[in-house]
């Protein structure tokens, strides 16, 4: 997140705000002036082309509201992307701060912000990863619903009264469901369970349906293989982060990464005192949520993940706090391969060169402080630069 660059000295700045069924706008010139401000109903989309083509050269600014991308798709073939500015709501709180607040005053506000440079200018994906994002979502959506549906009829069977169940690892499988379809309950129990049994296997189709076209969405995609290469990361997992990242050239550093996906916990310091509060937030959650459910898994899989959260484990540190740390790792790593372009590498760990009398050499890189426990404690490190994980773990 940025803020927006001034606008130009003859630009027309336009502020838009954007709701449901309606926007309304007002434009102002260099020194503040209005030239035109108005009402377009959205059952006429075209009322918006013939705004910017009545101002050349203009630049737009509306906030982030849950369908922004629809206006945003009409402006994008008669505007430059640099000229189309999302405006974090948020952190746009001059708005909402004012003690005269109406759709009009919004719209200047927005248009005023937008001519000094003062918006908060929110990164917009692109258009493929804009589509990944919907598949993702309505797949987890469908993912929680079946949850739900599990949870209830593991509620129902519980509630039956010398009912056994078969043997089996999950009760949801073939031979689980199998069993399920032929227990005859009495009303209204079967009756409710043939309706939840009709209701999975619904579910099952959707997210079938949805894992089908991200398989497709993803044929050409080499940074997925870059993720998916990392242990823990699942052709799901890989396919959220691949997508809320977009593109890895938006972050300058691995730390920064680590911020947006909300892995940082959040810093007050104020006269020389500093204070480690809760993670941040304002954050990428979707990212977050990836980050550690791969790290969860990377922990039993394997040995380099393995063994960093152990060792946070032994220094005092809680099972969240462990997991964290791993996930932070892990999005550090994520950078480091996107950034480089390659896969995830296990390299047996360097050995300590000696001299004649059998210690270590002097000046030799392992026996830097800090990175020698490092090397020999880790199976296997990963092929990303040391120096970019040495940094102040919780």
């Amino acid at each position: 997140m940025k803020p927006a660059t001034p606008s130009h000295n003859n630009a027309i700045s336009i502020g838009i705000d954007f709701h449901k069924r309606y926007s309304v706008f007002c434009a102002i010139d260099s020194t503040d002036c209005v030239l035109e401000k108005g009402r377009i109903d959205h059952s006429t989309p075209e009322l918006f082309i013939h705004l910017i083509k009545r101002h050349p050269g203009c630049r737009v600014v509306f906030e982030t509201t849950m369908n922004w991308a629809w206006l945003y798709e009409l402006l994008e073939p008669h505007l430059a992307h640099k000229d189309i500015i999302l405006a974090d709501a948020f952190k746009t709180r001059i708005i909402a701060e004012s003690q005269v607040k109406n759709d009009k005053v919004d719209a200047h506000i927005l248009a005023r912000l937008l001519r000094a440079g003062m918006i908060c200018e929110v990164h917009i994906p692109s258009k493929a990863a804009r589509q990944r994002k919907e598949v993702l979502r309505q797949r987890s959506f469908f993912v929680r619903q079946r949850t739900r549906v599990r949870n209830r009829i593991h509620r129902l069977l519980g509630a039956q009264h010398n009912l056994q169940l078969p043997q089996c690892s999950d009760l949801f499988g073939k031979r689980g469901l199998g069993f399920l379809d032929k227990l005859d309950l009495p009303a209204p129990a079967g009756l409710l369970l043939k309706q939840q049994l009709d209701m999975l296997r619904n579910l099952q189709t959707r997210i079938a349906e949805d894992e089908a076209a991200l398989k497709t969405m993803h044929e050409d995609s080499p940074e997925l293989t870059f993720v998916q290469s990392i242990p823990g990361m699942g052709p799901i997992l890989a396919a959220v982060v691949v997508s809320e990242i977009d593109s890895i050239k938006r972050f300058g550093s691995a730390q920064k990464l680590c911020g947006y996906a909300g892995l940082c916990p959040s810093t007050s310091s104020s006269g020389g005192k500093t204070h480690q509060g809760r993670l941040m937030s304002r954050c990428n959650k979707w990212l977050r949520w990836a980050f550690v459910e791969a790290a969860w898994v990377s922990v039993g899989c394997s040995p380099y993940f393995g063994d960093h959260y152990k060792r946070k484990r032994a220094l005092g540190k809680k099972a969240n706090t462990a997991i964290l740390s791993t996930a932070r790792r892990m999005a550090r790593i994520t950078w480091q391969l996107l950034t480089e372009q390659r896969t995830f590498e296990t390299l047996p760990p360097s050995q300590k060169p000696k001299d004649q009398t059998g210690g270590a050499r002097k000046g030799s890189p392992v026996s830097v402080k800090g990175l020698e426990t490092a090397a020999i404690s880790t199976p296997l490190s990963p092929a990303a630069p040391i120096k970019d994980w040495m940094v102040a773990e919780v």
